[in-house]
């Protein structure tokens, strides 16, 4: 599979904040060398309720799983580490 671009993951991340994780998966599941598509991909999870799935996802991204997870703090976070790169 070819990896997402930048755009891509952008793309992905309106998704999430939209709610559409499903659409979102799709583009982040491309990329599992990029930390932030693997801290997408683990959002991703969390959205779905597969909080197992989500921790691994988060291990690849070397992030700490939140010790109380939201969802939209985590898209917010991600959103404004994006706005960095």
């Amino acid at each position: 599979m070819a990896r997402p671009k930048p755009s891509d993951l952008e793309r992905a991340v309106a998704l999430l904040e939209g709610g559409d994780w499903q659409a979102a998966h799709e583009i982040v599941q491309k990329d599992e060398d990029s930390k932030l598509s693997c801290w997408a991909h683990g959002i991703v999870h969390l959205m779905e309720g597969d909080r197992s799935n989500a921790r691994y996802w988060y291990r690849q991204a070397k992030r700490p799983f939140p010790s109380e997870p939201s969802a939209a703090k985590e898209i917010a976070a991600l959103r404004e580490e994006l706005s960095r790169q």
